[in-house]
């Protein structure tokens, strides 16, 4: 019954003199959206009786999908709910209003309603992808990013701005496509209801601030739709998209056009395959000159639009897809190859924020014994504030980790306007202090660090010891520090990826070339010359640092408490050297360049700075011999008891050769 009474509606449609919906649904078909949405929607208030509210909402439900079309998520929403309202029977209408609530960043409602799709269609890929995306989405905007992103001041017009691209290294100029009223061709594009699309151009100053845009003369604008430009490396060649329209449908091409004297040519069509229905368009040349990257639906791809490569330097034309890690059932556009395994490209069909989402591909490397000819790329969301709900796209790439790119995020009537954004140099320090084994500062220390990236610095230590480096994420580094009368002092780190500033702490503490040096936590049991297990680790760095110092012989002194007689503490101190001796030459210190001194009781510490540090109670300058030690409490005569109880070394020549 129902399809009956459509029939008879459509056949009464037909007969009327205003606009028709055979040509509102032929304009959709062609891909004109703004005309095809301005006849729905003039339809839909003409027939707004109650028996007329199931042809509603077909109505509204076709003026969703203009509006999704054309970028306007909000409008899309209101139609998409609209048809909803008029129960109209669709088996996408609640995908589309997802898709519509996604783009506004509506991201539990979408959920909602993916949710609901799902329920009657499980294994449907775009749902998949969108709900995973809504999923994400706040995830993205609470961890944010280093990325600064403004409108640019003075690219955009008042209509569609998009598809920035710089002539060249010396980033002189800037070109990119625009609808601008002050656009040469007369004629408006079905599609937007704008101007249609001619490039421009604008020239930095002196300032480094680029100019006003002026349009491109001579014959590369016409009265067709003018897309994304793209240059060979020295700036001579432009490719540039282009759509054109003879009859039906209108299918976008590739053309060329050479620059002379600061003029471009008029374009050539550059031939990629024989195929004519397929659309070809967002080109992209790498660095070397050697590929034409694109965006095609030509047959052979994943889906939707894939992104493709043609070899320039090949006379038969090497056509290759860049495969399934960077391609989708969804749309992969405009390419950017900034080095062999660094891709960015914009894509719907890998989980985004809405609409096209910027992407970074990172080529990985191939392991070894695998057979796979294919590349494979590691992906990863740009995140925010780079990408939005909206469309985010056609991103350039000036110095460093800044440029520009395209967006329609916060515009109401879906036009695209052009972004800067600047990504700051990370600021990571690594600071100390060189001191010596008392805890004093000593200046004038040398300190090098070299990272496993190839860095290499060098500092000199402030008369109060303090040194700074910057440095860079994930690296690993190498410390030397050395000063005239001290042995030199390493120290390895390695700084972490996350992605904000810091500032790391190492101190070098060195040991004075001929003065005793106390070796911590050298620990032996009770009454006997035995080292225990604890003791090793600090024995492993000494065995490091006399290897650092090829040349030195030491002596190595043990000293006792006051408990016991002096001839026994005497012997017991010169066991316990032996036994840090035996361990050094099984650990491969020549013997020859070890000397054992046990000194019993005989040499009672002086307290310095750095045991006064650690022993208040103790006052700097203080001998603890057995005639003070008597003067003190109980805990306190351990204390002292324990600080005597030492094993040292100390330099005794710096001329020992093998």
């Amino acid at each position: 019954m129902a399809g009956v009474m459509l029939a008879s509606v459509v056949l009464s449609l037909a007969s009327c003199k205003g606009p028709k919906l055979r040509d509102a649904d032929e304009a959709y078909d062609r891909g004109e959206y703004f005309d095809a949405a301005t006849i729905y929607r003039k339809l839909y208030n003409r027939y707004n009786r109650k028996e007329d509210q199931w042809l509603r909402g077909e109505l509204a439900f076709q003026l969703g999908m203009c509006h999704l079309k054309l970028n306007q998520g909000n409008r899309a929403t209101s139609a998409f709910q609209n048809a909803i309202r008029y129960e109209y029977e669709d088996s996408t209408l609640l995908l589309r209003l997802a898709q519509a609530q996604q783009r506004e960043g509506q991201y539990n409602a979408a959920i909602k309603n993916y949710e609901a799709y799902l329920d009657m269609y499980p294994d449907d890929w775009e749902a998949l992808v969108g709900i995973r995306g809504c999923e994400l989405a706040p995830q993205w905007k609470e961890e944010g990013s280093r990325y600064i992103v403004k409108q640019d001041k003075y690219l955009n017009s008042r209509r569609a701005d998009y598809a920035p691209m710089f002539l060249d290294k010396n980033l002189e100029y800037i070109y990119f496509t625009s609808t601008s009223e002050k656009s040469m061709g007369e004629l408006r594009s079905e599609i937007t209801g704008t101007k249609k699309g001619d490039i421009y151009f604008s020239k930095r100053d002196e300032k480094g601030n680029y100019t006003r845009p002026e349009i491109v003369d001579g014959g590369l604008n016409t009265e067709h739709d003018e897309g994304a430009t793209a240059f060979s490396p020295d700036g001579s060649t432009m490719y540039v998209a282009r759509a054109v329209r003879q009859d039906w449908p209108t299918t976008v091409e590739i053309y060329t056009s050479s620059r002379s004297e600061a003029k471009w040519s008029a374009p050539q069509k550059f031939e990629i395959t024989a195929d004519t229905l397929s659309n070809y368009s967002d080109p992209f040349v790498s660095p070397d000159g050697q590929w034409l990257y694109f965006a095609s639906d030509m047959p052979g791809g994943q889906g939707g639009t894939d992104i493709w490569r043609i070899n320039l330097k090949d006379k038969h034309g090497t056509l290759e897809n860049l495969g399934p890690d960077i391609n989708t059932k969804g749309n992969e556009r405009f390419p950017n190859v900034r080095t062999d395994s660094l891709l960015y490209f914009a894509s719907n069909g890998h989980p985004g924020m809405g609409g096209l989402d910027l992407f970074v591909a990172t080529l990985l490397p191939h392991e070894e014994g695998n057979k796979d000819p294919m590349d494979h790329w590691s992906i990863k969301n740009m995140g925010v504030p780079m990408n939005s709900s909206a469309d985010d796209f056609g991103i350039t790439f000036g110095k460093g980790e800044s440029g520009y790119f395209s967006s329609n995020r916060g515009e109401a009537r879906g036009y695209d306007h052009i972004y800067t954004f600047i990504k700051p140099d990370l600021q990571i320090w690594i600071s100390g202090y060189v001191v010596d084994k008392d805890d004093e500062p000593v200046p004038n220390a040398v300190i090098r660090i070299v990272g496993d990236d190839g860095s290499n610095q060098k500092t000199a230590s402030k008369p109060d010891g303090s040194f700074r480096f910057d440095l860079q994420r994930g690296v690993k580094y190498a410390m030397l520090a050395s000063a005239d009368g001290y042995l030199n002092g390493r120290q390895e780190f390695e700084s972490d990826t996350t992605e904000e500033d810091a500032e790391y702490n190492v101190d070098f503490v060195l040991a004075a070339m001929f003065k005793a040096q106390i070796v911590e936590n050298i620990f032996y049991d009770f009454d006997k010359a035995v080292l225990r297990d604890e003791s090793k680790l600090a024995l492993d760095s000494l065995v490091m640092l006399l290897k650092d110092h090829p040349n030195i012989v030491v002596e190595m002194a043990s000293h006792t408490d006051r408990v016991g007689s002096e001839k026994y503490n005497q012997g017991l101190s010169q066991r316990r050297a032996q036994s840090v001796v035996d361990y050094l030459i099984a650990n491969g210190i020549p013997k020859e360049r070890l000397k054992p001194a046990g000194y019993g009781e005989s040499r009672p510490k002086t307290v310095t700075k750095r045991i006064h540090s650690q022993y208040p109670q103790f006052e700097e300058g203080v001998t603890l011999d057995e005639e003070f030690i008597k003067t003190l409490s109980k805990e306190d005569q351990e204390a002292a008891d324990q600080i005597n109880r030492r094993t040292e070394f100390q330099v005794l020549d710096t001329t020992y050769e093998y």
